[in-house]
């Protein structure tokens, strides 16, 4: 899913947080509307970015 996707299914739910499972429904972590508008606003960001990308970028900050 990209990031804007998951923006769209956010504001749609009127939700702050998004869970992220992988193809076999399991969970991954999860993504906050802050943290998608942050990424999707920074200067490295395509569409092309995907919801694994940022959690993959998340777990290597911490």
């Amino acid at each position: 899913m990209s990031v804007e996707v998951a923006l769209a299914v956010m504001r749609a739910a009127r939700t702050g947080r998004l869970v992220v499972c992988d193809q076999d429904d399991q969970r991954t972590g999860f993504v906050t509307r802050s943290g998608l508008v942050a990424v999707r606003d920074s200067s490295a960001y395509t569409d092309h970015v995907r919801l694994r990308d940022v959690l993959a970028l998340s777990r290597r900050t911490r």
